[in-house]
């Protein structure tokens, strides 16, 4: 409301991609929630802020925003609650169902020719370290 949509986007860019200050962007969270409590912010950002919180912590998320390689090198939605509600979430927000999001997902990856870590776990002992070192999880 004060400084713009533009300048509102590039703040919350910053936040969301501030994962090495875990208490930087709950802060971030805690205000996003009040201002889209309020009607000022934009409550998909609420959604992609929460959900990488929670990934980050080792938790679910309740949109299915953020994907990852599984155990098997395929793309998919990190760890998240019940699908249905995950739907009704996402609807709630004007997004697609996550099975739609997740086969947009595996498109884009393909058309990119992504491919996964060559060893997955060492990818995750790394990234689990990573995490705990942050201060996402002890």
């Amino acid at each position: 409301e004060k400084v713009g949509k533009e300048a509102s986007e590039a703040a919350w860019l910053v936040i969301q991609h501030a994962i090495g200050l875990p208490d930087f962007m709950k802060m971030g969270q805690e205000l996003l929630k009040q201002t889209v409590a309020e009607k000022k912010a934009d409550p998909l950002h609420l959604a992609y802020l929460s959900d990488r919180i929670a990934v980050l912590e080792g938790k679910k998320q309740q949109y299915g925003t953020q994907f990852d390689w599984d155990d098997s090198g395929t793309m998919n939605p990190n760890p998240y609650d019940d699908l249905v509600k995950v739907n009704q979430r996402r609807k709630d927000l004007g997004l697609n169902t996550l099975e739609v999001q997740t086969a947009i997902i595996r498109q884009n990856v393909q058309d990119e020719h992504q491919a996964p870590p060559k060893d997955l776990n060492i990818r995750k002992k790394v990234l689990t370290e990573w995490r705990k070192k942050a201060g996402w999880m002890e």
